[in-house]
């Protein structure tokens, strides 16, 4: 097969999956998980019954890929701000804010939330999410920015469930005042 057929085959099942994805989560957010059907899936992405189930089994499978690449996405995001900066200190306060700003406006508490944060997959992007949070404290600290009488693990989580409440904040100054008063509850006592 030549390469650019090969290429552009690749590229249609991309195109096709993402617009599974899309059209997937669209409707669940309209109408819950439990109201749609392949059928519907199938119908506004714009393919064929037997096209849909060539990608996914069902609409748990799509909703779980979904979440996956919502996941990784928010994940490439936080490594770009860890990268954009130099020092320990202003990684971690990078990631912080970018992981506020990623939080802010995120519908928590709906039935599609509630579906795909549950299970293996979840607590994998959970624990990858706290890994990375804990090792960016972890070197902050070993650079004298960040306090050391806690270890890196407890503080991650005292980040991310602060940062959690950005979620319901008004601005993104709010979230922005959030994300500065979490990392000031980082620093070494005096």
């Amino acid at each position: 097969m030549p390469k650019l057929w090969h290429e552009t085959m690749a590229a249609h099942r991309r195109g096709v999956r993402d617009a599974i994805l899309h059209t997937a989560a669209t409707l669940v957010a309209d109408r819950g998980p439990h109201a749609v059907t392949m059928s519907e899936i199938a119908e506004q992405a714009g393919i064929g019954r037997a096209t849909l189930y060539k990608y996914f089994p069902d609409v748990e499978a799509i909703l779980l890929a979904w979440h996956e690449q919502h996941v990784a996405q928010h994940l490439e995001g936080l490594r770009a701000a860890r990268d954009r900066a130099d020092a320990p200190g202003e990684r971690l306060a990078a990631v912080l804010e970018e992981y506020a700003r990623q939080v802010h406006g995120r519908p928590h508490g709906t039935e599609l939330a509630s579906f795909v944060h549950r299970g293996e997959r979840f607590e994998r992007a959970q624990r990858e999410l706290h890994g990375f949070v804990a090792d960016l404290i972890a070197d902050a600290a070993r650079a004298g920015g960040v306090r050391d009488d806690v270890v890196a693990d407890e503080l991650a989580v005292y980040c991310l469930h602060a940062l959690a409440g950005a979620s319901t904040l008004p601005s993104e100054a709010a979230v922005r005042r959030l994300a500065a008063v979490t990392l000031a509850g980082l620093r070494p006592a005096s």
